[in-house]
């Protein structure tokens, strides 16, 4: 396996295994059922107040000839928020916060990607809230590659990223300092090879 093949199929989302090289990028998505995003934020110093997204979906396209060529686009929901705590849902959802009617969406959309290491990549896009976009960058590690997944026979890959976002620069910075403007985003999905 040259350099160059290795190199690219350690890129997290792009992990489809190294075979041989294609012309076009190859379509992946989300398994839904194994894809969650997590945040947490301190309380007033007082608590780690976490929520999760999940069962989203997003679309992946792999060119490994030139890895600079692939994209990954991921949406959800705003209202499929899950806190533990029917109040803290519903005051998110205010103008307070999101403000979210039903259409209301949260999406990424990569714009590049380094690869940093054997395992690891950073992956840059324009993460969209409350009809704000900014850039974030996803530090991302390869948890896993499969030819051929132990269920569904077809090539899967897995990995985790995480990054930081502040609240307020997507006019969502009620109470802060007290209730932190930083919040800690941690990501784990899985990608199989679509149809």
């Amino acid at each position: 396996m040259n350099t160059f093949i290795r190199t690219a199929a350690l890129i997290p989302f792009l992990a489809i295994g190294a075979t041989a090289a294609q012309a076009e990028p190859e379509a992946y998505v989300l398994d839904s059922s194994h894809s969650q995003v997590l945040f947490s934020y301190d309380h007033f110093g007082l608590s780690t107040t976490y929520g999760m997204f999940s069962g989203f979906d997003g679309e992946i396209a792999f060119d490994q000839e030139d890895p600079a060529n692939s994209t990954v686009a991921v949406s959800f929901p705003v209202r499929s928020m899950l806190t533990g705590w029917e109040e803290r849902f519903t005051h998110f959802m205010t103008d307070d916060f999101f403000g979210a009617s039903e259409d209301d969406m949260v999406t990424f959309t990569s714009t590049g990607i380094e690869v940093t290491g054997e395992s690891t990549a950073l992956i840059t896009g324009d993460l969209t809230m409350n009809d704000i976009t900014r850039e974030v960058v996803l530090d991302a590690t390869l948890n896993a590659v499969m030819d051929a997944h132990p269920v569904e026979g077809k090539p899967w890959a897995g990995f985790d990223a995480t990054t930081t976002v502040l609240r307020s620069d997507y006019d969502m910075g009620m109470f802060a300092p007290y209730v932190s403007d930083e919040v800690s985003i941690m990501i784990s999905v899985e990608a199989m090879k679509a149809e």
